[in-house]
């Protein structure tokens, strides 16, 4: 009996765009064959491409991460409609990157959006109150321990935020990565995939 189809949507970093993404599903098709892979630009632009958020003054403000949450929520929702997936959220995934990964937490973490999986490379979680509206949402947060532009501890901080509302948290720290997304981190984030979206 084949696989349900799913649906996962990834969420680039600042000053990218969705079609830099694509080269990971593309890798990730054979093992996940019924899933749908969509990857779009954020809705602000950057002078490099693309942003979920504009990041003048503290740009991990929690002003700053709300400021995306209705872009953020129109291109989630849009996606999802196109795809005939709004009675099956339990078969969407978020793999977000960076300051994608930071707007797809948010998304998880308000309560906003209960979906089948989370993947975080390299994020972090704003300090907030985190709804257990949605800690039905397995989260797998993925970290280079050589990461300078947001360090490992956010994951770390991150995990420990969701835990305490009742998500089941993965947390992986890889050594000798930095912020990026490594061939082992996108191996891990893979087989999470495939144990979240059987």
């Amino acid at each position: 009996m084949p696989a349900q189809d799913s649906l996962v949507i990834f969420f680039h970093g600042i000053g990218a765009s969705g079609a830099q993404l694509m080269p990971l599903a593309t890798s990730w098709r054979a093992a996940l064959p019924n899933s749908r892979f969509v990857a779009p630009d954020a809705p602000f632009t950057h002078w490099r491409g693309h942003q979920w958020f504009r990041i003048d003054g503290n740009p991990l403000a929690p002003e700053s991460i709300k400021s995306a949450r209705e872009g953020f929520d129109r291109t989630v929702s849009e996606i999802i409609r196109r795809e005939r997936f709004e009675a099956r959220l339990d078969r969407v995934a978020f793999v977000g990157v960076s300051q994608g990964a930071i707007v797809a937490l948010d998304g998880v973490a308000s309560g906003r959006w209960q979906v089948g999986a989370l993947v975080s490379f390299a994020g972090l979680l704003a300090l907030m109150q985190v709804s257990s509206r949605s800690n039905e949402t397995p989260v797998l947060l993925v970290h280079g321990k050589d990461d300078r532009t947001i360090p490992p501890v956010a994951s770390t901080m991150a995990a420990s935020q969701l835990g305490a509302a009742g998500f089941r948290v993965e947390v992986d720290i890889l050594p000798a990565v930095g912020h990026t997304i490594s061939p082992g981190g996108a191996a891990r984030a893979l087989e999470f995939l495939e144990k979240s979206l059987e």
